[in-house]
């Protein structure tokens, strides 16, 4: 099935399962234009890790694998792609327009960008995910817990974790911050939502297909 009609028919079977609208979400008339609202340091620790909560930038669903761009690193909100990744680890970067979607429903992304690799610190990472409480809302949904971690090479900083209007930046994975975030923001969106996404690497090895290199 080519990519686009496998997205479209995974968008109408998640939003029957999730509720989740199917029509555009226009921002809200008042959202803020300064995309940083606050920002602290997480005491403790060696990671030098910052919190910092971020402007709502809007949450109008565009079509899958269009463009899209935030004000934040990694993103924290605003137009986002009408289905989402499921909950879990992947071992390649997934395009934020599906992530963003991740965080409206409630959850937390994990990211990391490692040029020279840093195994020791995702292995840290999973189990730190893997020791979470399981959610006892989403276990119908077969769902553990609402929380992706992926590689982002356009993260700007080591590590990073985003929920919906929130951001925490490291310069290494620190288990105790980063439960300080999961702990703070986690299942606090407009969506709280357990219905699991797709995993499109599992369909077809990349997320978007490429662009049509003969196309004018």
């Amino acid at each position: 099935m080519p990519k686009a009609a496998y997205l479209a028919c995974s968008f109408v079977a998640l939003a029957a399962a999730s509720g989740c609208a199917t029509s555009d979400e226009a921002a809200p008339a008042d959202a803020s234009t300064d995309v940083l609202r606050e920002a602290e340091w997480i005491e403790g620790g060696t990671c030098g890790a910052l919190l910092e909560e971020r402007a709502l930038e809007g949450a109008t669903h565009v079509p899958a694998c269009s463009a899209v761009t935030y004000r934040s690193n990694p993103p924290s909100s605003g137009d986002h792609y009408p289905i989402w990744a499921a909950f879990q680890s992947y071992a390649q970067p997934v395009p934020p327009g599906f992530l963003v979607h991740d965080l409206e429903h409630g959850a937390v992304v994990l990211a990391y960008h490692c040029p020279g690799g840093c195994a020791a610190e995702v292995a840290a990472a999973q189990a730190f995910i893997d020791a979470l409480p399981v959610d006892p809302m989403c276990t119908g949904a077969g769902v553990a817990r609402r929380v992706v971690m992926a590689p982002d090479p356009a993260l700007t900083t080591r590590w990073a974790a985003s929920a919906w209007t929130w951001t925490l930046r490291a310069t290494c994975f620190d288990a105790e911050a980063f439960g300080v975030f999961v702990r703070a923001h986690y299942a606090q969106a407009p969506e709280n939502e357990c219905a699991n996404g797709v995993d499109l690497t599992a369909d077809a090895g990349a997320w978007c297909e490429p662009a049509d290199a003969s196309a004018d």
